[in-house]
């Protein structure tokens, strides 16, 4: 179990799209605590790139998330009508799998410590392939009935995600009757509960303190991801740096991606609150119009994503962020 070894409980949050980067991993896993290399929104060639670009800089373990396709969009006239409010500037809708076989391909390849699931839970093939690869599986849950689906298909750890958590929601179908359980409560279902898996908490966890709250309540570790988009080593835009320095709330929003995401509430979401359900496609279309606003600063013009517990995070390296996230 890679969970054993670790000097450290402290997991490094995969974050897609920008503040994930192969220093970061570094950083953390050199810390004594596991890395994580974020394959969403990579090409297969560049996320192969980054593992071996964290495997030349350090021989400990770490892992790689991949997130699982899902099903195009149902309300074709839905996602029309959204894209035309965006305006001008904005792309087209289209659905895509992100590469979901060219990446498996590259985790089967490259036989990392852990491969870890977001947007459900692959098949008992593909945990068998990467098991034999010796590769753990990891899958993200905010539930106990995804943990037991998550188990049953031969998942060896589980990441129970809280709703206090930034970026997007992990559940495995994206509706209204998805969970919103707080991390604590989700932690102290499963440990209740039949799954008898390990388990990684993740959700709103930003200081010692909370880490010790998590291990207590149950959790073998703690997956961070928040607490260190101010660090130097994540790829964090300025805008979205300056951004944690305030004092604005968090909040869902599909307005983004047409998935739901938490992020510091700015105008992009405030002025597109009815966004359909519509995972990549919207993602897709929004695209270019974040990144003219990245391009200009305009941190009113994408997201922000972030826990509840974002001005927590402090500006340092993130190897000291791991040793001032340890308990006692």
């Amino acid at each position: 179990m890679v969970l054993s070894p670790l000097a450290h409980p402290i997991v490094l949050a995969p974050m897609a799209g920008g503040p994930s980067t192969p220093e970061l991993a570094v950083a953390v896993t050199e810390a004594g605590g596991l890395g994580f290399v974020a394959a969403g929104y990579r090409t297969a060639e560049a996320l192969r790139g980054e593992i071996d670009a964290v495997r030349a800089a350090t021989d400990a373990p770490f892992g790689v998330n991949v997130f699982l396709p899902g099903q195009p969009a149902r309300d074709r006239e839905a996602v029309r009508a959204y894209v035309a409010s965006l305006g001008p500037g904005a792309g087209q809708p289209r659905y895509d799998d992100d590469a979901w076989q060219a990446k498996l391909a590259v985790l089967r390849d490259a036989r990392v410590a852990v491969a870890s699931f977001t947007f459900g839970f692959p098949s008992a093939d593909v945990a068998g392939a990467l098991h034999d690869a010796g590769t753990e599986v990891w899958v993200t849950v905010t539930s106990v009935a995804e943990a037991r689906l998550a188990r049953d298909a031969g998942a060896d750890v589980v990441v129970a995600q809280g709703v206090e958590a930034g970026g997007h929601r992990a559940s495995f179908a994206d509706g209204p009757r998805a969970s919103d359980l707080s991390v604590l409560a989700l932690l102290r279902l499963l440990a209740a509960s039949d799954v008898s898996l390990p388990v990684v908490a993740t959700g709103g966890i930003a200081d010692a303190a909370g880490v010790a709250a998590a291990l207590a309540a149950g959790a073998s570790a703690v997956q961070v991801g928040t607490a260190f988009l101010l660090a130097p080593e994540a790829g964090t835009h300025p805008a979205h740096r300056a951004a944690l320095g305030g004092d604005r709330p968090t909040a869902l929003t599909r307005a983004f991606t047409g998935r739901l995401a938490r992020g510091i509430v700015n105008r992009f979401m405030t002025e597109h609150p009815d966004a359909p359900l519509a995972y990549p496609e919207l993602h897709h279309a929004t695209a270019p119009l974040r990144a003219a606003a990245r391009a200009r600063g305009d941190a009113d013009g994408f997201n922000l994503w972030a826990g509840q517990a974002y001005s927590l995070a402090v500006e340092r390296p993130a190897a000291e962020t791991v040793r001032a996230l340890l308990p006692g």
